[in-house]
């Protein structure tokens, strides 16, 4: 296995664990929640975010296909 390839799939666990605590916590009562200043909606946006970029790397890594344009020679 590729050492970025365990990487991605590391970072992608991670970011979907962080979506999954963040959604959790936005679901709980305001004075249940474990750090009540944290902002849980941005957290689970930044999560997702990086969930995204992670599936896309990923893409790239198995077909061997960069994302982005393509500028023929």
């Amino acid at each position: 296995m590729m050492p970025q390839l365990g990487a991605t799939i590391a970072t992608l666990v991670v970011a979907f664990g962080f979506a999954a605590l963040a959604n959790w916590q936005m679901r709980r009562p305001f004075e249940r929640r474990w750090l009540p200043v944290v902002p849980w909606l941005g957290v689970q946006f930044l999560a997702v975010a990086v969930a995204l970029i992670m599936i896309a790397h990923l893409v790239s890594l198995l077909t061997g296909q960069p994302f982005g344009r393509s500028y023929a020679p």
